[in-house]
This record gives structure tokens, sequence and C-alpha cells, in this order.
């Protein structure tokens, strides 16, 4: 299984059934092939049950999600205004979210929309991390240079402060604690010391530290 698709795969583990969930962009979005039966998902522009990707006659401007994706609703979609939308965000009836990161600090804070030189946009993202009941980041450990996203403080435009609380990656699940990031899963053939090498802050290691699912 590629990188991707295991970080989604395992993302996707702490959804239940009955859950309704947000999905961002990228790798967040691949959750949804993994999900258990009765997890739904919800699109900020108004719309829950989030189905496939919608593809030839069956693609409509009708059914798009918040990033313009086509897609085809699942039976028992209900669609409503993007206020309702932003409503049920904030009140916290969404399980979880999933999104993906720049940068995730020791103590919980997230940036995922802008660094120097590259402005995306927030988005949802503001909302939908400080009113789901779980915030769960999917991304790879480092950036394409090796350079560590996992920092002691963020150094790029926060999304929200002390939002996140799991960081799902292709060598690695570690929570966030009070007491620090702790690292609770790890891909066969890795140490814990091969995880520290890659992240700024002190790692925790769990008594109960398992191997991830390749």
């Amino acid at each position: 299984m590629e990188a991707r698709d295991r970080i989604a795969k395992r993302a996707a583990e702490y959804f239940k059934p009955g859950d309704v969930v947000n999905l961002g962009i990228g790798i967040p979005s691949l959750c949804c092939d993994y999900a258990a039966d009765g997890v739904m998902f919800h699109t900020e522009n108004g719309l829950i049950g989030v189905g496939e990707v919608a593809k030839g006659i069956y693609a409509t401007e009708s059914f798009s999600n918040a990033t313009a994706m086509r897609f085809l609703p699942v039976i028992g979609a209900s669609v409503f205004d993007s206020s309702d939308s932003f409503g049920l965000v904030r009140s916290g009836r969404l399980a979880a979210t999933v999104l993906g990161a720049l940068q995730v600090a020791e103590n919980g804070d997230l940036a995922n929309w802008a660094s120097p030189g590259r402005l995306f946009g927030m988005g949802g993202a503001m909302d939908l991390v400080n009113g789901a009941r779980k915030t769960i980041i999917a991304m790879e450990l480092t950036t394409r240079k090796g350079e560590p996203k996992i920092l002691k403080e963020c150094s790029f435009p926060l999304t929200g402060k002390q939002c996140v609380d799991h960081i799902v990656t292709e060598q690695c699940v570690i929570d966030v604690t009070s007491d620090g990031l702790m690292l609770v899963e790890i891909l066969e053939g890795l140490t814990p010391e091969d995880i520290q090498r890659q992240i700024e802050p002190r790692l925790l290691v769990s008594d109960e530290l398992v191997v991830m699912k390749a």
C-alpha cells in the first residue's frame, strides 16, 4: 500500500458508524475509501452524505464539495444552506475533521493554510478545528526536503491553537497529550529514535506502543 493510502486508512480507524466527519483536501480526502459503513461525510458548503467522485454524465455542479470536486451523494444525504452547515460545525456536531498540515506544534497548534510565498486561503479550517470534537492531522512526517513538520512552535500563520488531537503519518501515529507528544504506533522496522530524529520536540513513547499496519 502506498504511503498516502496507508495514512488515510489509519486515520479512518478513528471513525465509527453514525459519525459525521469532514475531510480536507489531499490525503484526508482518501479516508472515505477506508471508512466503516455508516460514516457520513460532510462538506462545509452544505451537505452531509458525500459519496464517491462523480464521473462523466454523473458529474454535476449541483453536487460539488468545498473544493469544487463533483461527487455522488449517498442514499440519505441531506442538503442545506452553507450558513446552516457552519452552524453545525460550530455547534460541535461533527465527530471529527481530518486535515493536512504544513506545521504542527508540540502543544497542538496547527498551521495549514499559508507559508512564505504561498497563500492558499484558510477557508473553513478555522471553524472546523475549533468546532469538530476531534481534529486528526493526516500528513507525511516531513517536507519533501526532509525538514520537520512537527515543531516546538509553528512559524507559519496559525489555523488554530491547541486544536490537534492525533497526527497520522506514513511512519507513525502521535497523540497530542497534556504531557507532550506521545508516540503510540510505529511502522515496522523503525524505532522511536528514527522518529525523534525527524521532529523537533521531545517525543514521549507509549508503554503500549504498537506496530502500525502496513
